[in-house]
């Protein structure tokens, strides 16, 4: 019997016998640490709820989800420096040599860091899929009810335009705001983590799913792998550059498979 890893940002999964899927677990690649984070089977109810005023229409219906695998999840977004030992290179608008997370790389880009640390560790990474995505966000096993990963306060588990900048920013979106005030991705870890121990789950920078986006079924399921037809995928997590809403573990983003952008 096989179980499954996960690492995000790019996100991403690897394969491990099922006595070895305990804990937490730490890969080395040319210098570069990062941390596995394990997440127990289990079954949640996905999607927003009836009396979320904030849910748009492609987070409903809410509809109840078994997970019947135990999979690692990475603790934090990916770094750029583990991004540029895999890929020798940095594509980052925001590059540096700490603990920022990578950004500006696609879909295509994420699934060949993911090929390429496979091919590095002997271990099989790829991306969660939507639900397995969600399922971690909400804590796992450990979920509480709270409406970001962690928290139903936005500021303790999240950057987001607001507060992404030199000063908080109070009142609506604005552009021009966003720049003036320095508004920015941060070190990855750098806020308080969910339930399972898992960081920037809302905020920061968005995370890449495996799954074709595709608008919800009716009834329950089990292992959902996503839309079966499509050219757009998702999207989780919101952003340093959007509100709070966005960062809420229900909501729900999508692109083509080879767009970027610096958050």
């Amino acid at each position: 019997m096989k179980r499954n890893i996960y690492l995000f940002a790019a996100m991403a999964v690897v394969m491990c016998m099922a006595s070895a899927c305990t804990g937490k677990k730490t890969f080395t690649v040319k210098g570069e640490s990062f941390d596995m984070v394990l997440v127990k089977a289990g079954t949640f109810e996905m999607g927003a709820g009836a009396d979320d005023a904030d849910a748009d229409d492609d987070e409903h219906p809410q509809h109840t989800v078994r997970l019947t695998h135990d999979y690692y999840i990475g603790a934090t977004e990916v770094t750029q420096g583990l991004w540029e030992a895999v890929m020798e290179g940095n594509p980052s608008y925001f590059a540096s040599s700490g603990r920022l997370p990578v950004e500006s790389v696609s879909y295509d880009d994420a699934l060949e860091f993911c090929r390429r640390l496979s091919s590095l560790t002997g271990q099989r990474f790829t991306l969660p899929t939507e639900a397995e995505w969600e399922y971690a966000a909400r804590g796992g096993h450990k979920a509480k009810p709270t409406r970001y990963a962690g928290s139903d306060d936005v500021d303790e588990v999240a950057w987001y335009w607001q507060n992404s900048g030199d000063g908080y920013l109070a009142g609506d979106w604005d552009y021009d705001r966003i720049k003036s005030n320095n508004c920015r991705p941060h070190e990855v870890g750098s806020k308080r983590p969910n339930e399972l121990g898992i960081y920037d789950m809302s905020g920061n920078v968005w995370e890449w799913c495996l799954d074709r986006y595709g608008d919800y079924p009716v009834g329950a399921q089990t292992d959902p792998i996503g839309a079966s037809s499509g050219s757009s995928r998702v999207l989780r997590g919101g952003s340093w550059y959007y509100g709070a809403p966005i960062c809420r573990v229900a909501d729900r983003g999508y692109f083509i498979p080879d767009y970027r952008y610096y958050d």
